[in-house]
């Protein structure tokens, strides 16, 4: 229910003085160029220095998001508002008890390129490929450009997230089309199960 301008506090370790008042400054969907997409997270403003897990408390003193991020436009795209990246505790709910018991959500996975890029004017240019990934096996090489998606354009990193995850589950082939030079070239990729990848856990 946090919206824009509400007051909220931010406090982390270290007692009474590592709590600060802070505003939220926006409600919107947050992409990571490490394949993360977090739908309807909270910007908040001033940056807290010690973000990472601190508790998002509202005005009446309620647990609403756990920290997550610096960032340097809080307030939207192409905005210069430093502040701070919170994970709504909603999302914490329905995993918690997975949580506790594996240390990941045993929900469906969803399939992974090993591919890092960068998103400038709407183009989304590949940066780095994960070694050993689905991308560098493919043949995806850092400086392509990604274009589409079996021949359908994506309007940005969040867009081409969503497209991705719903052709199925890791296993499933993601037909990217890649611009070299002045060639639209269309490179299938099998994709991936990350936790496999980072062999976190061998049951996999």
């Amino acid at each position: 229910a946090l919206a824009a301008k509400d007051r909220v506090m931010v406090s982390s370790f270290g007692g009474q003085a590592m709590a600060m008042p802070a505003f939220v400054v926006s409600r919107r969907p947050f992409a990571g160029y490490w394949e993360y997409l977090l739908e309807n997270a909270i910007f908040t403003a001033p940056p807290h220095p010690a973000f990472g897990g601190a508790a998002l408390l509202s005005g009446d003193g309620k647990l609403v998001g756990i920290g997550s991020l610096v960032i340097p436009d809080a307030a939207g795209p192409r905005q210069a508002l430093p502040g701070n990246m919170f994970i709504p505790i909603n999302r914490l709910k329905p995993i918690l008890a997975d949580l506790l018991d594996k240390g990941r959500a045993a929900t469906v996975r969803r399939p992974w390129l090993g591919l890092v890029s960068e998103e400038i004017r709407g183009r989304l240019f590949v940066t780095r490929v994960s070694p050993g990934g689905p991308a560098q096996a493919a043949g995806i090489k850092p400086g392509d450009m990604v274009v589409g998606i079996g021949g359908k354009q994506f309007t940005d990193l969040a867009d081409f997230y969503r497209k991705v995850w719903a052709l199925g589950t890791p296993g499933v082939t993601v037909p990217l089309d890649v611009l070299r030079g002045i060639a639209v070239t269309p490179i299938p990729i099998k994709s991936g199960d990350r936790y496999r990848w980072l062999k976190l856990d061998r049951s996999y």
